[in-house]
């Protein structure tokens, strides 16, 4: 993996999921992506898709052999999932203090107002996934935008969103860069 060489206030990417227990109910579904909004990250990409379960077994490769496995990735292509690039300073710790403990009961105690706190069914159908470090970041990114370039993103577009102006497009559900003088895309 190459190197990119990024400004030291750049924004920071993070994959963000909305897992088939959330993406099934669409009321819960909208409270989560109204979270993403209003915790001021700017959505890069989102996509809607059925993960195979072949492609579930790959994702979590690191976990085989532990016990939730196999519930795991039975559950995760059970379903339609989202799935986001989130943008922000500090994306990847920002959506994991938003998301709460994995532990849906830990959670509901110690952040009863996190998504996993709010929504969250059992540590599996804990209603959402997102990236750990920056290199989980980039992996699981490619995994679920394979067009998508983290180098082309970071020279073309971090620079537009992070000096601004930004819109954000109700119908493609992301942001972008405004035109100057006005609302929309540039």
């Amino acid at each position: 993996m190459t190197s990119i060489l990024r400004s030291p206030q750049a924004l920071q990417l993070t994959l963000a999921l909305i897992k088939p227990d959330a993406v099934a109910h669409p009321l819960i579904l909208e409270a989560v992506h109204q979270q993403i909004l209003s915790n001021k990250f700017l959505i890069v990409r989102m996509r809607e898709l059925l993960w195979r379960k072949e492609d579930c077994q790959r994702f979590y490769q690191e976990h085989e052999g532990r016990f939730f496995y196999q519930r795991l990735v039975e559950f995760m292509a059970s379903g339609p999932i989202r799935a986001y690039i989130l943008a922000h300073r500090d994306a990847i710790q920002l959506w994991r203090t938003l998301m709460g403990p994995t532990r849906v009961f830990r959670a509901r105690h110690v952040a009863p107002n996190s998504i996993r706190g709010s929504f969250g069914l059992t540590d599996t159908r804990n209603t959402t996934h997102g990236s750990d470090s920056v290199v989980s970041a980039s992996r699981e990114i490619a995994a679920f935008f394979p067009d998508f370039s983290e180098q082309r993103w970071y020279e073309e577009e971090e620079p537009q969103l992070r000096c601004g102006p930004v819109h954000y497009s109700p119908e493609g559900g992301i942001h972008c860069a405004a035109r100057p003088g006005g609302l929309g895309p540039a």
